[in-house]
């Protein structure tokens, strides 16, 4: 639950711009689970999961059923790879616009 929910016009944007401006569709060429990146740099990814998508992904179902869990900040390895195929097709473009 939220506990600040933003009010003026102003602030909003601020909100969309720092969690959906910019966010390509990438699709894990594994298990197809899409999700919306944005590479600010080639060592910065932002990457938006959807309660969909993760429930898609079959590397962190099998993370989830392990004994110990998946670790909160776990990556999927195939979607990364995933996200450098798109950088290398030019589907996805690296660097940020507008400091965003």
């Amino acid at each position: 639950m939220a506990y600040i929910v933003p009010a003026s016009a102003d602030t909003l944007e601020d909100q969309r711009l720092y969690t959906r401006a910019r966010l390509t569709e990438v699709a894990c060429l594994d298990c197809l689970a899409r999700v919306g990146v944005k590479k600010n740099s080639e060592h910065h990814t932002s990457i938006q999961w959807h309660a969909e998508s993760l429930g898609e992904c079959s590397e962190f179902r099998k993370l989830d059923s392990s004994p110990t869990g998946r670790a909160v900040h776990a990556s999927c390895p195939r979607l990364q790879a995933s996200i450098a195929a798109a950088v290398r097709e030019g589907h996805l473009t690296i660097g940020a616009e507008d400091g965003y």
